[in-house]
């Protein structure tokens, strides 16, 4: 059901004072401690403001530094302060004192009551990944199911094979053995669509030798499985990626392996192995060892374990020279690496591996709140199921969804909901709010990935898919595709969604959605507000989401229609522009120096301000 949005409500969210950590309000930012930050907060006109304070922590005592008035125009003021950085993470929040009343500023916005630490902004001397990572677009590929150059391998004991065009069976025994036959040359071989879409980067689910077609049950880290091509396989797709200026990132399981493992068969065969201390054995649990979710056959690693440590890191270091042609690493469940009963060392993990990674990207997988393990120094971002693919999913969501979805939803034994605009927004801010804008800048928003159902089940139309992908494009992060989402593929849970490429069969192909996927990736590559601006909103409704991408060379304005309602009207001397120059979508009515947005719905739209 639509509702009428309110100009008003435009205007007040136009009207909030405003800071986040992009380059606009950081003027300076030090790359080791004892330097000065430089940061501005803006504040609207007609709010009245007696004297601006920016509260921060250092060595966990609470400081206060006055801020002065740096810059005034007909609508706004910039309010300028200095603080030394002192620990390698700081926190701070602005506090705006008027007569005898006080609001505060953190990362979710304006706050009447006195709010907790834990949502401050944080500057961070950590810089956070590769700088190629934020201009890209990442394209995920699970090797079984992309394409098949025709290897001729012998199929392994484990696998039951399939036809290419059979769609997996989804649940049952055979659901990790199902093989299709996908390989790392007939990546290769289709290496033109990837850039013909226009992403930058290729994400690959797990290449080393395993007992599955998913992979995560690694047998050894030492090569690439021969039923992808093996190692030539891999340095000939990262030589032939790379001369398309396309980087490749691996994923790599620091939580568990395989239990045909050669560590994990020598801890059973040798109780007195410096392997045996690679794992968690304890008689009193089922399997005798502790595992990923009881899974036996997914044994836990422990980071207690020097030699496994050394082991890990020689390996994440291994893969990124040249020779061998990685870019980096997604790691797989990272929130669970070295966390054990009373024992937890994921953030010395998160550092050893950033050491071990050096200039290359770390991406840590984690599906609820990443806030905590994102401080710096550690994981350079995350993939941001928590943040935005669950707000946007509740949002977008058709009315026909699957029965999976109607009856769980990531984890929850309660299905998918339905939210507002408002809601959305707030949980999108939520997950931003702790966290250094670097890493914010460096996370993965998804719409899906091989363990989750299709955004195009999820949606229900082609028209609610293109209202995501363009929140995808141009949220703070770097978007992150699945193989075959720009193709309309459909899947209703994760195993479902692993379906193959339809190579042989384009006239199934969506083209309508594939060539508004080229366009909106082309768009976010092209703007420097997109990769590294920051955000503010102008208008949140319960159909309609309007905000600003802001950097110091450039300046968007942004519209979500999830359906019909009735015009958004924003003030231009509140947008601090004359004029919107249309970029995707449709245009702007900014007659009367007020511009009204487009009203229907599902659709979305791009202005460049003037």
């Amino acid at each position: 059901m639509s509702v009428v949005a309110d100009p008003s409500r435009a205007a007040s969210l136009l009207g909030e004072p405003h800071h986040d950590g992009s380059d606009a309000c950081v003027l300076e930012r030090p790359d080791e401690l004892g330097g000065e930050a430089v940061v501005r907060l803006r504040v609207p006109r007609d709010v009245a403001v007696d004297a601006v304070v920016l509260r921060t922590v250092r060595d966990g005592d609470p400081l206060a530094f006055h801020a002065t008035l740096d810059e005034e125009t007909e609508t706004e003021s910039w309010w300028r302060v200095s603080f030394p950085v002192s620990n390698p993470s700081m926190p701070y929040r602005w506090l705006l004192a008027g007569g005898d009343s006080h609001s505060w500023v953190n990362g979710l916005g304006v706050q009447r009551h006195d709010p907790a630490d834990a949502d401050d902004f944080v500057l961070s001397l950590d810089s956070g990944g590769p700088d190629w990572h934020l201009g890209s677009v990442v394209y995920e590929i699970f090797p079984d199911r992309f394409a098949s150059s025709g290897l001729g391998v012998e199929a392994p004991g484990w696998a039951v094979p399939r036809a290419w065009d059979e769609r997996p069976t989804g649940r049952g025994p055979a659901t990790p053995y199902e093989w299709y036959g996908g390989d790392l040359p007939g990546i290769e071989a289709h290496l033109d669509h990837v850039e013909r879409l226009g992403a930058t980067a290729i994400y690959l689910t797990p290449v080393f030798p395993a007992g599955s077609t998913h992979r995560y049950d690694a047998s050894s880290f030492d090569r690439i499985d021969p039923l992808l091509g093996g190692d030539a396989a891999l340095a000939s797709l990262a030589a032939a990626a790379h001369a398309r200026g396309i980087r490749l990132v691996g994923d790599l399981t620091t939580n568990h392996c395989g239990n045909g493992h050669d560590w994990f068969r020598t801890a059973l065969a040798d109780p007195g192995s410096v392997e045996r201390g690679f794992f968690h054995f304890d008689d009193g649990l089922s399997n005798g060892y502790e595992s990923w979710y009881g899974v036996p056959v997914l044994p836990k690693l422990n980071w207690s374990s020097p030699e496994l440590r050394a082991r890990l890191l020689a390996v994440a270091g291994r893969w990124l020279e040249p020779q061998h042609g990685l870019d980096g690493w997604r790691i797989d469940v990272a929130n669970m690496t070295g966390r054990y009963r009373d024992v937890d060392l994921n953030h010395e993990a998160a550092r050893l591996l950033r050491e071990a990674v050096g200039d290359s990207l770390l991406i840590a997988e984690h599906g609820h709140d990443f806030r905590p393990d994102l401080g710096g120094g550690g994981w350079q971002g995350a993939m941001n199921y928590a943040g935005f693919l669950r707000p946007v999913w509740a949002w977008l969501r058709g009315d026909d969804l699957p029965d999976e979805l109607r009856r769980s939803f990531w984890g929850l034994p309660v299905g998918l909901p339905r939210i507002g605009g408002g809601e959305a927004v707030t949980t999108m801010r939520t997950f931003r709010a702790g966290v250094p804008w670097p890493a914010v800048l460096h996370s993965w928003p998804l719409l899906d990935s091989h363990d989750t159902a299709r955004f195009r089940t999820v949606s229900g139309s082609r028209e609610r898919h293109l209202v995501g992908i363009g929140l995808q494009m141009t949220t703070p992060g770097v978007p992150m595709v699945f193989a075959g989402d720009e193709l309309g593929l459909e899947g209703e849970w994760g195993e479902d969604a692993r379906r193959t490429m339809p190579w042989d069969r384009p006239e199934s192909w969506d083209t309508v959605l594939l060539e508004e996927y080229r366009r909106l990736i082309a768009l976010r590559r092209s703007s420097d507000a997109l990769a590294r601006g920051g955000i503010r909103y102008a208008f949140v409704g319960e159909d309609a989401i309007a905000y600003l991408r802001e950097s110091r060379a450039e300046r968007l304005l942004c519209l979500a229609n999830r359906a019909s309602h009735e015009p958004v009207s924003l003030p231009l001397a509140s947008l601090g522009c004359s004029s919107l120059e249309p970029l995707y979508g449709g245009g702007a009515d900014c007659a009367g120096g007020v511009a009204t947005l487009p009203a229907d719905g599902p659709s979305f739209h791009v202005w460049r301000l003037t």
